[in-house]
């Protein structure tokens, strides 16, 4: 009871626990319940959340409020694109638009290179299908050819892992990319774009692991219950299969329309049109004498920005103002500009300047210019949630075409895709509040004032990697270790100083979310009981292969960051 009055009014509860041992315990939480008591992994992020919460500073009664405002606030983010992503994957399964995928691949590549095909199809259908559908899809077929050439039948299982766990892990509308991106701040355009970039050629390894694999340990394919090893592989005839274009259009759509908002929006950032020209200073004696009576507020800001007057003209003094406008705190602080474009960033802050100076003195900027007029109309048609949207009705479409059902099992399968969306949407969100949350306990600042500020974002990027790597090998879900791992660093992140862009942080994340995979890895399950290897074989095969998977996403982020830093 003296605790209760031993704090003011409101403030019961405030922590004085380390950010660190809040760390540790919410981590703890996670892998405990999912590991030790097998409690779905919505619950264990959900109570990790709401203990997090409970530990960290701030008001009594907004701690479980604000658990469930960040819970809501992710679910927003990312529920529909989801449940988008759910529709068009079983559509393109059932119209046989994605058997048509790959059967173009094989064409093309021929069956000497039939482990390319199938890497290929992996990495494309894994962008809108979950890994375990694909592999579903794509097992018959690997068996299919170990009938037709009687050999490469491991090559032929891993080369579809290769190309569809990278994908699954590195580029969105699947749900781990999706939240890294939105808790990163990285635009989802720029996210598919460098997430497909790195997974190539991580992609690429894997199967060349794969191929050097099988040739140690060759392995014959196990016939299953009541299954003819000696049958001829069969060949479905391509009457009734949708065309390649629109098969592949519920995959390029959103991707094409994304791409081309960020492109769009990366055009109209780089005209900067908030900053100070020669030209808007009206009247630099006005600018200082209203700067020097500031004692608060943006005037102050400008105030120690200035070069002093004797020294002023309207080349330094725009290039001080401008220097000023990049400040992502100290204009106004409750802009949330942390991790803003360096645009908007200016865009924002000259607001605040102009509201504060008269127009006699700072004239005002154009921001609607015709590239930003084209960025807003990119933005509208290239958003998440409209693209993922007309791929779902262009796969439903394809799906009613094709199959011609009745109202009855179709409404089953969008009712069944819904279904199997929603735990992903519960898991993904509990995990978005998990990291805001973290974000609360003060973690991000601690870490911060620990790193080296000459090691810049290297630090982040290795620890990321580590963190997801050793999440994943804990506890066995990559979705569940990315996203937690990207809650942690989203919270040490300052992207002002981090010296590349957030979107390698993203990348980094998830190749550590591909280390690690045994026998706590559903996958592992999938992958050797769909395959028929035995755990041993599993372990020695599958395992290492997405850890080179990991270890050269990992590389490749790291050299990116370096060579195309993207800020």
């Amino acid at each position: 009871m003296v605790a209760i009055y031993c704090h003011p009014p409101g403030r019961f509860m405030d922590s004085t626990l380390s950010p660190f041992l809040i760390l540790f315990i919410g981590v703890g939480i996670v892998i405990g319940m999912i590991i030790g008591l097998r409690i779905n992994a919505f619950v264990a992020l959900i109570t990790a959340a709401l203990t997090v919460s409970l530990l960290s500073p701030g008001e009594v009664a907004d701690k479980v409020s604000r658990v469930a405002s960040a819970f809501g606030s992710t679910a927003g983010g990312i529920a529909i694109v989801i449940a988008m992503a759910a529709i068009i994957g079983d559509c393109l399964m059932k119209s046989g638009a994605a058997d048509r995928i790959v059967q173009a691949f094989l064409k093309v590549l021929g069956e000497k290179r039939s482990p390319v095909a199938l890497a290929g199809s992996g990495f494309v259908l894994s962008i809108p299908v979950f890994f375990d559908t694909v592999f579903y899809l794509l097992v018959p077929l690997a068996r299919s050819l170990y009938r037709s050439t009687r050999k490469n039948y491991l090559l032929y299982i891993l080369a579809i892992s290769a190309g569809g766990a990278v994908t699954h892990t590195l580029v969105p509308p699947t749900p781990g990319p999706l939240l890294m991106a939105q808790q990163l701040g990285v635009d989802l355009g720029i996210m598919i774009g460098v997430g497909s970039l790195i997974g190539l050629p991580a992609a690429i390894a894997g199967l060349l692991f794969s191929a050097w694999i099988n040739r140690r340990m060759p392995i014959e394919m196990r016939a299953h219950p009541g299954e003819d090893l000696d049958a001829p592989g069969s060949e479905e005839p391509e009457r009734g299969r949708p065309g390649l274009f629109v098969s592949l259009l519920p995959i390029v759509l959103p991707v094409a329309l994304i791409g081309l908002s960020t492109a769009l929006e990366t055009r109209a950032n780089a005209e900067r049109a908030a900053q100070i020209k020669e030209a808007d200073l009206k009247d630099l004696d006005g600018l200082y004498s209203a700067s020097a009576k500031a004692e608060e507020g943006a005037l102050l800001v400008v105030k120690s920005a200035l070069p002093p007057r004797a020294e002023a003209s309207p080349e330094t003094v725009a290039a001080a103002l401008n220097e000023a406008l990049a400040s992502r705190t100290d204009f106004k602080t409750s802009a949330n500009l942390s991790r803003a474009n360096l645009a908007v960033v200016e865009h924002e802050n000259r607001k605040v300047l102009e509201a504060a100076l008269p127009e006699t003195v700072l004239s005002r900027h154009v921001w609607k210019t015709a590239k930003r007029k084209a960025s807003d109309l990119g933005q509208l048609y290239g958003n998440a949630n409209l693209a993922l949207l007309l791929s779902a009705v262009i796969a439903v479409l394809l799906y009613v075409r094709q199959c011609r059902p009745d109202k009855k099992t179709f409404s089953g399968l969008i009712e069944n895709s819904l279904m199997s969306a929603g735990l992903i949407i519960l898991i993904t969100a509990a995990g978005g509040a998990f990291g805001a949350m973290l974000l609360a306990s003060g973690i991000g600042p601690e870490i911060r004032e620990k790193v080296p500020a000459a090691s810049g974002g290297m630090v982040l990027l290795i620890l990321g990697f580590l963190v997801s790597a050793l999440l994943k090998f804990a506890q066995g879900s990559t979705t569940v270790a990315v996203i937690t791992a990207s809650a942690m660093i989203a919270a040490m992140t300052d992207v002002a100083t981090l010296g590349f862009h957030p979107v390698y942080l993203a990348t980094a994340i998830g190749g550590g979310g591909l280390v690690g995979a045994w026998m706590n890895d559903s996958g592992f399950w999938i992958v050797a009981k769909m395959s028929g290897l035995t755990e041993m074989e599993a372990l020695k095969s599958w395992t290492p292969m997405l850890a080179v998977l990991g270890i050269t996403t990992f590389l490749f982020s790291l050299l990116l960051s370096n060579l195309m830093p993207l800020v």
